[in-house]
């Protein structure tokens, strides 16, 4: 929602300490400095004028946090249909072989694209990348930088970005809304439909900033911060969903939120993932209290289950003993054998107080990735013209019910690029938009808050019950129990967003308060357990696949709108 009666003086935008001012004119916004949006800033042509907007410093992204890899078909004895049939298998049967089939594909133009970058890879013996293998993967196919592939990347690609003039980085800046032709009353018809630019709040000085550009990015990466415990920066509160959602995109499979097993549990140290590697070497999964391991009780694989059942057996243990978190346990290997495969594990936990060579890590679930997003075809375009999303932000097809292991980082670059192909086709059409007037922001009718403590009482009300009523088991009741909560909670947050300037915690929770909502009202209507969404009520797979898409209330199909259709199981 937009707010009415825009202001049409702009003191405020003209007086703003910042690179950019309302006579500015962009080719393309990029909201995100992650992966997929410093990919499409490097992958456009440089007669673009461009903006990537970032919430924070560059690096507070997901990226940079990834511990894992790149999954490509790089081995002679590995394949394309390969990759295609694992991923499949992994997204428990939702996945869309068309966009699997097409990410899979551009694996290895990915993979050179990094390299042209300058990203250092781990190589082998023999100076080649070094390929490791991950869950769900059947083949050595997951390029890494050690176990700091994102750090790696994340670094490069801003590196890269900053040496090109016609590209213009702006932190601390957070994007409020998508400007478009139908929302500005200029358009009926979603044929007719566009976009025109951002509404951005300069944090820095709390002015508000109207950006236009005949093509919007929204690389904003996923919601996981909806949760009390996330392996996410505290950036990921969903904002590129919400906007596209209010903007009138379709959603699709928000129900599906992958839980990492294992986050540490520490004051000191939110968001901290313990790696699955940990595991993979004999780490035990334990009570707190008798030290018992209790994965075996649970699958036969024990800790070495997906997962989806590991982070279910914590779950139910944690709730069944009233639990805050359990403990990971690798003090039983030799010590020099965990300081060399853990060293920069090993090294930050020391720096926390616990040593891992002897003694347990208190662990906790976390949200670690939303598989479901804002609906995109193969050029990451969205329902609106010159709208793109890319990333976790969108919804490909690529993950189905259960992302597997380094697919993600692998989605950002090829939809990266093919958005920027797109975007260079399409230029030359969208022109037409840059004389339509776009009013200011209006600031006449708010003031400044008195009540800070609402907004931080509300987040904190809104990741508990999300947790407990949403979280990795779900029932009917809990999930209609949190729709009537957020509901109380959506009025509350209309009420102050009409009434007070806007802030960076109003901005996000309002954002996370709308994406938790499309996260229940998906799970809602899903019958079933499949992948990632397990219910107590509907314990049993359903026969017929389709996807859970949201609609707009003042949505429009466009004539070549975006397929999701569901699928007979086979």
């Amino acid at each position: 929602m937009l707010r009415s009666g825009y202001r049409h003086a702009s003191v405020l935008d003209e007086c703003c300490s910042v690179n950019v001012s309302l006579s500015d004119q962009f080719d393309v916004l990029i909201v995100g400095s992650g992966a997929a949006g410093l990919t499409l800033a490097l992958s456009l042509p440089d007669d673009l004028k461009i903006a990537v907007l970032a919430k924070a410093p560059l690096t507070e992204a997901s990226t940079f946090y990834a511990q894992g890899g790149v999954a490509a078909v790089l081995d002679e004895t590995d394949s394309i249909e390969n990759h295609i049939d694992d991923t499949l298998i992994a997204g428990a049967g939702l996945c869309h072989r068309d966009a699997v089939a097409f990410t899979v594909e551009h694996g290895p133009d990915a993979v050179d694209f990094l390299l042209k970058q300058g990203v250092r890879f781990t190589l082998d013996e023999d100076e080649h990348l070094h390929l490791t293998r991950e869950g769900g993967h059947s083949h050595r196919r997951i390029i890494h930088a050690a176990d700091a592939t994102g750090m790696a990347i994340s670094t490069t690609l801003i590196a890269r970005v900053r040496e090109l003039s016609h590209v213009t980085l702006l932190e601390n800046m957070i994007a409020i809304d998508v400007i478009t032709r139908r929302r500005l009353g200029l358009a009926k018809t979603a044929a007719t439909d566009a976009v025109l630019g951002l509404y951005v709040l300069d944090e820095s000085t709390g002015h508000i900033l109207t950006l236009k550009a005949p093509f919007v990015a929204l690389a904003c990466g996923g919601a996981s911060k909806a949760y009390l415990y996330s392996s996410n920066p505290d950036v990921a509160t969903g904002d590129g969903i919400a906007m596209a959602w209010r903007a009138g995109c379709r959603i699709a499979n928000m129900e599906f939120n992958q839980f990492h097993p294992t986050c540490l549990y520490h004051p000191e140290a939110r968001s901290f993932l313990i790696t699955e590697a940990m595991r993979g070497e004999g780490a035990y999964l334990r009570l707190p209290e008798t030290g018992e391991r209790f994965m075996p009780r649970f699958d036969e694989r024990a800790e070495l289950a997906p997962r989806d059942i590991v982070a279910r057996a914590i779950d139910y243990e944690m709730k069944r003993l009233g639990l805050r978190y359990v403990h990971l346990d690798i003090s039983h290997r030799e010590p020099e054998f965990i300081k060399s495969h853990f060293p920069m594990l090993y090294q930050r936990l020391l720096e926390l107080g616990i040593d891992i060579t002897q003694e347990p890590v208190p662990v906790v679930p976390a949200a670690h990735y939303t598989c479901g997003g804002v609906m995109v075809d193969q050029y990451s375009q969205t329902d609106i013209t010159g709208l793109y999303a890319i990333g976790e932000t969108s919804f490909t097809g690529l993950h189905g019910a259960n992302r597997m292991a380094s697919n993600s980082l692998l989605e950002c670059f090829v939809y990266g690029m093919s958005a920027a192909g797109h975007i260079r086709e399409q230029h030359q059409a969208r022109t037409q938009n840059e004389s339509i007037a776009v009013p200011s922001w209006d600031e006449s009718q708010v003031q400044d808050p008195d009540e800070d403590v609402v907004i931080l009482h509300n987040w904190d009300e809104l990741r508990r019950f999300m947790w407990d009523y949403v979280g990795i088991v779900r029932t009917t009741k809990r999930l209609q129990r949190a729709l009537r909560r957020i509901e109380l909670l959506k009025k509350e947050i209309d009420d102050y967003y009409s009434s007070y300037r806007v802030s960076k915690n109003l901005l996000e929770l309002r954002n996370l308060v709308l994406v938790s909502e499309l996260i229940v009202r998906c799970a809602l209507q899903r019958k079933e357990s499949r992948g990632l969404h397990y219910t107590l009520d509907h314990p049993e797979a359903a026969t017929v696949l389709a996807d859970s898409i949201l609609l707009p209330p003042d949505f429009i199909a466009q004539p070549t709108a975006i397929e999701a259709t569901p699928k007979a199981f086979t």
